[in-house]
């Protein structure tokens, strides 16, 4: 399903835990937006993703594009707020999460998405999780990478007042590491993950989200 895993050698002999969020940093983007990095946040990761990548019931996608129907370039599957995480290790990070974002975001985090990057051809386009109530309000994600590192892309939305066309941030995400876009991020800035030339091992992301965003 994909290319193998390159493993970590930090993770080798890792038992799946996670991390103080104490660490994680804030970076300050424009127009109320923000996001919280914190690297390496889970420990053992690579074998978090071979569970994943076995276990999960992947589905494959089809979309409209113009005047054809393509398939969607990553597998995709949804956890929804009553349905049981495929890991325990994905509820305690969905519960520290909650617990550490409370007072900013008001409410837990109940669903999670997950995406399956098999190699550098898997990507997704520009977007902002405006799907419900991201489209209007200030929300979170958070994102869980493990896997081979892929770039995340970020960029100001286009035609908006958020920041020069052409500053796009880019952050490798993989092996643990945890990135929580905030604020307003989700309706004036964009994020992608690009796809990739060369020799690409696979990622799996999971994104945590509150009740009503998609």
């Amino acid at each position: 399903m994909g290319a193998d895993l390159q493993a970590s050698l930090l993770d080798a002999f890792e038992d799946p835990a996670l991390g103080s969020l104490d660490g994680i940093r804030r970076t300050e983007l424009s127009q109320g937006a923000w996001i919280d990095v914190l690297p390496g946040w889970l420990t053992g990761a690579d074998q978090v993703y071979e569970r994943l990548a076995a276990d999960v019931p992947w589905r494959e996608e089809r979309r409209q594009m113009y005047d054809r129907v393509v398939d969607v370039p990553r597998l995709l599957c949804f956890y929804g707020e009553t349905e049981d995480l495929p890991l325990p290790i994905l509820d305690e990070a969905r519960d520290l999460l909650s617990d550490h974002y409370a007072e900013e975001l008001g409410e837990p985090f109940r669903t999670a998405g997950l995406c399956f990057y098999r190699d550098g051809r898997d990507s997704v386009a520009w977007h902002g999780d405006r799907i419900g109530r991201g489209n209007h309000q200030d929300t979170m994600v958070a994102i869980l990478s493990v896997g081979e590192p892929r770039v995340l892309a970020l960029r100001p939305r286009p035609g908006g007042a958020s920041g020069p066309v052409g500053s796009t941030i880019r952050y490798p995400l993989g092996h643990g590491d945890l990135i929580v876009m905030g604020g307003s991020c989700q309706r004036t800035w964009e994020h992608a993950i690009p796809k990739s030339s060369g020799h690409i091992g696979p990622r799996i992301s999971i994104q945590f989200r509150p009740r009503g965003v998609r």
